[in-house]
Order: C-alpha cells, then sequence, then structure tokens
C-alpha cells in the first residue's frame, strides 16, 4: 500500500539519480573532465523525491524514503561496480548466472546505504520542514559514507573521489579527507533545491548564509592548513616494475617458468624502460614520450647496450607469480637482485607462519616482503582488508560455490600488524591492491613514520573495466590527504609516481611487460588528516545523530 502511494515521477527521479551519479566516475576508462562536473547534480533528482510529497499531499514516510534511496543505490552500484561480473565469470571461474548472482547480491546489500540516506533525510523532513531537511542533506550524507567504511568495510569510490582533478576542492583533503569533498558536493546539490523551493524570501537568506559559511569555514582550514605544507623535490628514483602476468584462468605457469619470471623481472629492475607517459596513460594530453638516457658508448660498450641504472628503490607488483618467501630458490635470486642493484627491494610474495591450528599447519598471508641492499629480508607486512570472494570466500556456508575463486590464492589469513619497512634513513609504508581504499588506515602508516607510501596492487583481475582507473583515482587521493608520494606498481596497470598533490608525474604503458625509473621524494610533515583522521566526519554523524534522535524524541514520550 505504502509504495502504491509514491508518484511515478518520483520513482522516474530515483532512478535518474542513480544513473547520474554512475556518470562522475570512470566507466570504461580515464574519466572525461567534463563528465566529472556532473557529480554537482547527481544527487539533485533523488533529494527532490525524498523532501516531495506522496499522493496523499504527505511527506514520505519513512518506508517510502527508503524504498526511493533503495533504487537509487541499486542502480549507482551497479553502473559503478558492474566490473565484479567480470572478474567473476572471465577471471573467478564461475557461471555466468553466479556471476550475475554475486553482483546482485552485492548492489542489493550495499544499496541499503542509499535506503538509509533515504530513511534519516525524510525522518528529517517530517520533524524540521523541507527546508532545513535539504540544509542537513551534506550532514547526512557524509553519516552514510561515514557508515559504508565502518560497518561494511567497502568504501569505494566516495563521491567526493569525482574531484580528483580539481586542485581548489582538493585543499580540503588534507584536513578533511575525502568526506570534505563529498560534503560539498552535496551542499551544493541541496542548494540548488533551496533556491528553487523557498517561497518564504525570509527563510533563502539564512539558509544560503548557513550553508555557504559552513563550507567556507571548512575550505579555509584547509588552505590555511596546506599552506603549512613545503613543496615536494623529486630528490630519489624507483624502479616499478609490470609485470603484465595473467590471471585468474589466464595466469602464468603454462608459458614461463618461475626460474625464466625471476630472471625477467630481475632484467627489468636493472634495466628500466625509456618509454613512459608524463602523467595518466591514455589521455590525449599526456603523451608517451622516448628519453634514451640510459645509452652510452662507455668502457668500450656498444651505444644500443643499455647500462644498469642506479636506483634507490625497486619495487615488484602484486601479482599471480608463484613467489614464497620460504622458497630457497625465490629467496637466492632477490637477495642477489638487491645486491646488484645496490638498493632495497618490496615484493609481493606469499608470506607462511606456523600455526598448528591452520589447515596444513600454517597460516597463508598476501605479503609484501622489504629486502634490504645487502640481500637480507629484513622485514614483512601481511595484508590485513583481504579481497571478499578473490582471497577468501566469507560465510563459506552459503557461498561455498564460489571455492574456484580461491584457485589461484587459496584461502588467506588477514594481517594484524601494520609494518613500515626502514632502511637508510627513510620509511616505506606499503599497502596492498584493495587497502589502498580505506583512508583512514593508509594514514596509519604515516603516523607509524612512512615518508613514502608504496601501493602494489594486481589490477588485471578487473581487465579493461572502469575499476583499474577508480581504483588510481582513490590512491590518489590517500596521496593527498596524507601528503605522501606514493609508488605504484602493478601488474597490468595503473603503475605510476603521484605526487603529494594527488597528480601522476610518471606512469607505464598498460598491459605490457615493463618498468620504468620514477622520482619522488620523501615528506615528514604530518597533515590535519593523517593526525587525526575522520574527525570531521564523525563530528558530521554526531550532529545527525542528535537532530535524528531530537525527530523521534516526541514518539518515544
Amino acid at each position: 500500500m505504502a509504495m502504491r502511494l509514491i508518484p511515478s515521477r518520483l520513482w522516474a527521479l530515483a532512478v535518474l539519480s542513480g544513473i547520474l551519479q554512475v556518470l562522475p566516475f570512470p566507466i570504461a576508462g580515464p574519466v572525461p573532465m567534463l563528465r566529472t562536473e556532473i557529480c554537482w547534480i547527481a544527487l539533485l533528482p533523488l533529494l527532490a523525491a525524498l523532501v516531495s510529497e506522496n499522493r496523499q499531499g504527505n511527506p514520505l514516510t519513512l518506508t517510502q524514503g527508503a524504498v526511493l534511496g533503495y533504487v537509487c543505490g541499486i542502480i549507482w552500484y551497479l553502473g559503478n561496480c558492474y566490473w565484479i561480473y567480470q572478474t567473476m565469470y572471465l577471471y573467478g571461474g564461475l557461471a555466468k548466472p553466479i556471476a550475475a548472482g554475486i553482483l546482485a547480491l552485492f548492489c542489493l546489500y550495499l544499496g541499503l546505504y542509499h535506503a538509509l540516506f533515504g530513511t534519516l533525510l525524510v525522518t528529517l523532513r517530517r520533524k524540521f520542514g523541507r527546508q532545513a531537511a535539504l540544509l542537513l542533506v551534506p550532514f547526512v550524507w557524509i553519516t552514510v559514507e561515514l557508515a559504508r567504511a565502518r560497518i561494511t568495510g567497502f568504501p569505494w569510490d566516495f563521491l567526493g573521489i569525482t574531484q580528483i582533478d580539481n586542485s581548489f576542492l582538493t585543499r580540503l583533503a588534507p584536513v578533511t579527507g575525502t568526506y570534505g569533498l563529498s560534503f560539498v558536493i552535496a551542499a551544493v546539490n541541496a542548494l540548488w533545491l533551496v533556491r528553487v523551493r523557498a517561497r518564504d524570501h525570509k527563510f533563502i537568506r539564512p539558509a544560503l548564509t548557513l550553508s555557504v559559511a559552513i563550507i567556507a569555514i571548512v575550505f579555509i582550514a584547509a588552505v590555511n592548513r596546506s599552506r603549512n605544507l613545503p613543496s615536494s623535490p623529486t630528490t630519489a628514483t624507483a624502479t616499478l616494475v609490470q609485470e603484465n602476468l595473467g590471471v585468474g584462468a589466464e595466469s602464468m605457469g603454462a608459458q614461463e617458468t618461475k626460474q625464466q619470471l625471476l630472471e625477467s623481472f630481475a632484467h627489468l629492475s636493472l634495466y628500466p624502460s625509456d618509454q613512459y607517459f608524463l602523467g595518466i596513460p591514455e589521455l590525449s594530453s599526456t603523451p608517451a614520450v622516448v628519453l634514451l638516457r640510459r645509452h652510452s658508448p662507455i668502457n668500450g660498450v656498444d651505444a644500443d647496450t643499455p647500462l644498469p641504472s642506479p636506483t634507490d628503490l625497486i619495487v615488484w607488483p602484486e601479482s599471480p607469480a608463484p613467489f614464497a618467501d620460504y622458497d630457497p630458490e625465490f629467496r637466492a635470486a632477490i637477495s642477489t637482485l638487491a645486491r646488484t642493484a645496490d638498493a632495497p627491494i618490496i615484493v609481493d610474495n606469499l608470506g607462511v607462519t606456523p600455526n598448528p591450528s591452520a589447515p596444513g599447519g600454517y597460516d597463508r598471508f598476501n605479503s609484501a616482503s622489504f629486502i634490504a641492499p645487502n640481500g637480507d629480508f629484513v622485514g614483512r607486512y601481511d595484508k590485513m582488508h583481504l579481497v571478499p570472494f578473490g582471497e577468501y570466500v566469507p560465510f563459506k556456508s552459503i557461498f561455498s560455490f564460489a571455492g574456484d575463486l580461491l584457485a589461484e590464492a587459496g584461502d588467506l589469513s588477514h594481517g594484524t600488524r601494520r609494518t613500515v619497512f626502514r632502511d637508510g634513513g627513510h620509511a616505506y609504508g606499503t599497502f596492498i591492491c584493495y587497502e589502498s581504499v580505506f583512508p583512514n588506515e593508509v594514514r596509519q602508516f604515516v603516523l607509524e613514520g612512512a615518508d613514502v607510501l608504496v601501493n602494489i596492487s594486481d589490477d588485471g583481475w578487473y581487465g579493461d573495466t572502469s575499476a583499474p582507473w577508480q581504483h588510481l583515482n582513490m590512491v590518489r587521493m590517500r596521496a593527498i590527504e596524507n601528503h605522501r608520494w606514493v609508488l605504484r606498481a602493478t601488474n597490468t596497470g595503473v603503475t605510476a609516481a603521484i605526487n603529494p598533490y594527488g597528480r601522476v608525474t610518471e606512469a607505464a604503458p598498460r598491459h605490457i611487460r615493463t618498468s620504468i625509473q620514477v622520482h619522488f621524494g620523501y615528506e615528514n610533515n604530518l597533515t590535519f588528516y593523517t593526525r587525526y583522521g575522520d574527525v570531521f566526519a564523525y563530528l558530521c554523524a554526531l550532529i545527525t545523530s542528535l537532530l535524528f534522535a531530537a525527530s523521534l524524541w516526541p514518539k518515544i514520550q
């Protein structure tokens, strides 16, 4: 009965808003700049629906608001995360119906957060009125984003990520994190409706003044904080290896032996390619350039013979290569490479720790090992946030049919300690793949002393979908939030150096086996966000919670 009271135009507005929320994000490649501006109206149809009346001329009920938000959320997740189907079907080995079913369950589950937004906003609208509810939209939106990050552990593509290339707005990130950008975007969407709907001119002025003042205060604080941060000189070089191995059903093993892979990657580590992009690959404004800087006739060596390139760090990506820290052949090869290059190495490998109660007597981890220039293995970080259905299957009794997804990595264990690698007076905070979407946790590496961040990832699981580009943008935001260089080595791309302002300075071409030498610097300043984390988001959640409780108070009485 309640659903029949929702006018058809409100259903249409919810659907339209879901579609509009997809468009500012990458869909099949780097998102065009003009399309990112759709974010400024993407929420508008949903907001218009939630503050409207039902067929009886009354404000929407909580159930009606939840359903409209739910419809919008399902559509948004379906368009934004469609790549889950391809990952499950092409690389996970699942049948198409099962892969589609997992995507559907994913969207139905995470769509509940848009339903929560609809419920909260309708509750505030019924208690405080339409205009007040609109002014509270940014607070409610941030509350829901925070819940998504903390409760489900899937803070993928917050609304603020759409403005990663907006150097004006990203000044907020070192203070508020991505939440500050989302706050501004949600506020602007709401202000469109305040201006359109407010008939009482006495209300327009204080409403707009209050909203603009909130945005201005947050922005001014960010600008002042950013001014205290120094510039980012490049004082070091790193060699980033891109292995370009097949994943899932296409994984290596049938084509190359472990020894062949070790020899190939060692060569790439010593002789990085001269072909790379000055900026993000596959954008017409950043063509690939070729620099023949490492070819010279020295000591009788032919001019076409490359010389080993000195470097301060070598990084191998996360990949399906069969490397394990207990393997003598692997350890010997990496130790020799470190001594030859006279540089530390960060490499992804399978890590094991004895555990009598675990299957086989060992816990198995997706790990990053740190090898000192003298060849010693001096540190290991075990990935703490594993990819559901990729590195482990949650609720195995329910999803037992998804066991094929574990064929490559097996049922991995979660790491328990955040390790920062130290060498030569510098500290490297290394986060692996999916961990880059957790802003509050990446900052912990910086709090532990990291003066440069390293991200190793295997985005080959996503194929040529939106996911590699969405993932890159979130890594770029982590650089801004913490004012750190990020050195990113991936299996298939995008392998790149990212400066503390989120700009990709050098990047490798995608889908080829290569390596590039990038320039970076070390930073030791701590941003407000690094020090205090999600305090801004929690403040928004506190305000929302208090107002929501106030709206229910008469009912409780």
